[in-house]
């Protein structure tokens, strides 16, 4: 039985990673672009962060990795121990043990192989002076196979499509085996079987393993399919947060996105579907009503 499932049968789960903010502002320039934010990411859960460009969204993920400085506020990691952590006190090795991120748009480094860029992914454990790694290589397996990228280990990085490097990436970042997993936009670069793929690998990733992932999601539809919960941004404030159908409103929607946005539910799957509705939709319900 899954941590979910266990969950939704009244049983305890594992005691996990919790990492979270409240009353951050992050600015760029002197101007505050997030405000106030509060935000748990839960071990065992699955939070999206949602809303249209320029929501502040990446921002606020960057700044739970501490890639962004925040101009006010905490960041607060339990480890499990029973014992919380000032986010911002610990150094950088310290928190890499803990919190693993997947950014946008990472280069494609020349002369290595797969292998060697999953590697990476264990840094925080190695120590200085090169002093050995001795879970390094059953952790790198392990992420090489998980993302699915295994059979071409040996295979330079240079020869990937970018659908492959984004895996290889995210198998860098299980390899790190940290308790928190934060991903911003994920799917990008990813046809569609791999979209579903490695959204399945994130919800396995909660649900098996217990860790705590905060995912920057654009399509609405992936988010309600693969999040517990849902943290909707507009204009830097996080405007909603809670469960996916509570959180994304056709009200709500409409407001943020500015355009009409319709919600359903799948028929055939029971998940919330959304539906954006353009000037030539709205004029074909005109001219073709329903019956």
């Amino acid at each position: 039985m899954s941590v979910r499932e266990s969950a939704a049968a009244g049983e305890s789960r594992p005691r996990g990673h919790e990492l979270s903010a409240a009353a951050m502002t992050v600015a760029y320039d002197g101007v505050d672009v997030v405000h106030d934010a509060a935000i748990s990411l839960r071990p065992a859960e699955v939070t999206a962060l949602v809303g249209p460009n320029g929501s502040g969204k990446s921002t606020l993920l960057r700044t739970l990795a501490r890639l962004q400085r925040a101009r006010r506020g905490t960041l607060t990691l339990d480890a499990g121990t029973g014992t919380a952590a000032d986010g911002f006190d610990l150094t950088a090795r310290q928190f890499a043990q803990h919190v693993a991120l997947l950014t946008q748009g990472r280069p494609t480094p020349g002369g290595l192989s797969v292998r060697d860029v999953v590697e990476f992914g264990r840094y925080p454990h190695r120590g200085r002076w090169g002093r050995p790694d001795p879970g390094g290589t059953a952790a790198v397996d392990r992420a090489l196979g998980l993302t699915g990228v295994e059979r071409f280990a040996e295979r330079g990085v240079e020869h990937l499509s970018g659908g492959q490097l984004q895996r290889v990436w995210l198998a860098s970042c299980l390899a790190q085996d940290t308790g928190v997993l934060l991903l911003d936009e994920p799917t990008t670069y990813l046809d569609l079987r791999y979209q579903v793929e490695l959204l399945d690998l994130v919800r396995d990733l909660a649900d098996d393993h217990g860790i705590a992932v905060g995912v920057v999601l654009h399509d609405l539809d992936q988010a309600a399919a693969v999040a517990d919960r849902v943290a909707l941004l507009h204009e830097g404030r996080i405007v909603a947060e809670g469960r996916p159908e509570d959180v994304l409103t056709p009200e709500r929607l409409s407001g943020v996105y500015g355009i009409r946005i319709d919600v359903g539910t799948d028929p055939s799957t029971g998940r919330l579907r959304t539906r954006a509705v353009g000037r030539h939709h709205a004029r074909n319900e005109r001219l073709h009503p329903a019956s």
